[in-house]
């Protein structure tokens, strides 16, 4: 019988040890790796550290012949990934969650790769399974970019097809596939609320998102409302006392104001992947909300409505840090009262190197970057019908 997500799933069990060959025989990955391992030796004896790094990932992946193999080497990383570029990692909320039960953790947006990995961190300290992680296509540039997205558990969002019905037919399998995920094979899902980061800091979902997952219910037996109260929709908060792609998301928003458009990079995508690892985070924090549909005031019938309850649970869960209030008083002035009452987490940035930390930039892009942290706090206020 043939498999119907067979082209965006991720990779199984037996798949797994044919993938790792393939990328070990790969010399573009092997000199990526090279490139971000050995930098200066790599462009000095390139043949010779691909050779040495293929010496090290054969070493490294001995043994990983499935997934839960292949994400217990990735939790080494993750812990070594925190500690060097964290200064400390927390969560909130799971306690109240079904532990048995496969949920959509629909996300807030702020980090290609991180999100979702921070997301399964929390998890796996609770001994929760992990999840299986949405990726857009666009960041699938090479074969082997995606061969190593799939070993983690990420299943592809077709989004550059250029035909109408070519991208209707992908939209409505991926539908199709999250809930095959989520109710047949008992797999939690991770989702961005919305396609691409917030790089502004506003953390809004996009109905698309919801219209996508409603492709996939039976509308002669059920309400949109019980089919997102079927999918265990939800919402996630992840915040960062600091964004390792602050200076560039500031510089791309500069450019879109000041010249109408910006022209991404062929590999900026992934350059921001590795900013995002390898940079200082700071403090982070991931909080869990409640199941939709547990309300039965809360109106799901319309994914407007939907995409709003979402963005309800996000902006109350958001934690907020002390960079977020250096930048909103940096912003709007320092006589500004803010409430007691806000989600704020203890920070490790003083003012004064998150002053400098911005100063750093070209003056032009100073309020973009300040406007990503503040307008976590922004969002606070509005739902709370207080003005910035």
């Amino acid at each position: 019988m043939s498999d119907p997500f067979a082209e965006i799933r991720p990779y199984g069990d037996e798949e797994i040890a044919a993938v790792i060959k393939r990328l070990l025989s790969s010399d573009e990955f092997l000199d990526v790796v090279s490139l971000w391992r050995f930098p200066r030796l790599a462009r000095l004896l390139p043949r010779l550290v691909r050779y040495l790094v293929r010496a090290i990932l054969g070493w490294q992946l001995r043994g990983v012949d499935d997934v839960r193999s292949m994400q217990m080497l990735i939790k080494v990383y993750m812990d070594r990934m925190i500690s060097t570029s964290s200064r400390g990692f927390s969560s909130s909320g799971l306690a109240s969650l079904a532990p048995q039960q496969s949920f959509l953790y629909m996300s807030n947006h702020r980090d290609i790769a991180m999100d979702p990995a921070f997301t399964n961190y929390a998890l796996h300290r609770e001994g929760r399974e992990t999840v299986r992680i949405a990726i857009g296509d666009n960041l699938l540039t090479k074969p082997w970019v995606s061969d190593l997205m799939r070993l983690n558990k990420s299943f592809i969002v077709q989004r550059s097809l250029s035909s109408p019905r070519a991208f209707l037919a992908a939209t409505k399998v991926l539908s199709a596939y999250i809930q095959h995920s989520l109710l047949d094979e008992c797999s939690p899902i991770w989702l961005a609320q919305r396609e691409g980061r917030a790089k502004d800091g506003k953390d809004r979902t996009e109905p698309a998102i919801i219209k996508m997952l409603g492709m996939s219910r039976n509308k002669s037996e059920q309400s949109l409302r019980e089919h997102i109260e079927s999918l265990g929709i939800v919402p996630v908060a992840i915040s960062y006392e600091l964004d390792p792609c602050d200076a560039l998301k500031a510089a791309e928003m500069f450019q879109i104001d000041s010249q109408g458009s910006y022209q991404k990079g062929e590999q900026e995508d992934i350059a921001s992947i590795g900013q995002g690892i390898v940079g200082n985070k700071g403090r982070v924090h991931v909080s869990f909300g409640t199941p939709l549909g547990g309300d039965p005031s809360i109106d799901l019938d319309s994914p407007a409505a939907v995409a709003a309850e979402v963005d309800r649970q996000v902006i109350s869960l958001y934690c907020l840090h002390p960079t977020n209030l250096y930048a909103y008083r940096m912003l709007h002035g320092e006589e500004v009262s803010l409430s007691a009452e806000l989600y704020l987490e203890e920070g490790d940035c003083s003012r004064e190197e998150f002053e400098a930390r911005i100063a750093a930039m070209p003056a032009d892009h100073r309020p973009y970057a300040l406007a990503i942290y503040a307008n976590a706090v922004s969002s606070k206020l509005e739902l709370a019908g207080l003005s910035c």
